[in-house]
């Protein structure tokens, strides 16, 4: 099954391919979640072929664009659609890049990272919650979840201290 565009927008439309994170979000049910993992590729290759400050650099660089791209989808909308629509994942894409940050070359803290991000943008605890409402339009949509990666990287910050000290 499958999201939808606005009409008139299409996936050729190169603003729908980064919001929607490569159609990514177009996938139901929860797009999010496959936001989240077709990001997950790109993150893990960066993290095993140069660092974790080359992944900071594309997660910023990924929010600056997304946020742009999002924009421009959310105004192509029609004026009734809910402002953050399902379909826009480049949100959960910057979220979940900053999340792998500590993540190293360890498939157990990847596999953590995935998990901990999900649960913070789907729970959204304390502060996530706090910007999802005040925040409005396209800030709103971005900055939880760049918090929610926030949040999911200090964890595994801690997981992967745990996981050095262990050995």
């Amino acid at each position: 099954m499958w999201g939808r565009l606005p009409p008139g927008v299409s996936l050729r439309t190169p603003g729908a391919l980064v919001a929607t994170w490569f159609g990514s979000g177009l996938l139901v049910p929860g797009p999010g979640t496959w936001g989240s993992l077709a990001t997950l590729p790109l993150g893990i290759l960066i993290l095993l072929y140069t660092d974790h400050w080359v992944l900071l650099a594309v997660a910023v660089l990924t929010f600056v664009v997304g946020t742009w791209q999002t924009q421009r989808l959310i105004d192509a909308f029609p004026d009734d659609a809910p402002k953050d629509n399902s379909s826009i994942v480049v949100d959960e894409t910057v979220g979940q890049l900053i999340a792998l940050i500590p993540a190293a070359a360890s498939p157990l803290l990847w596999l953590a990272a995935f998990v901990l991000f999900r649960l913070f943008d789907i729970w959204k605890p304390g502060p996530v919650r706090f910007l999802e409402r005040r925040l409005k339009g396209v800030w709103g949509i971005m900055m939880d979840d760049v918090v929610a990666g926030i949040m999911a990287a200090v964890c595994v910050y801690g997981l992967a201290l745990l996981e050095l000290t262990d050995v």
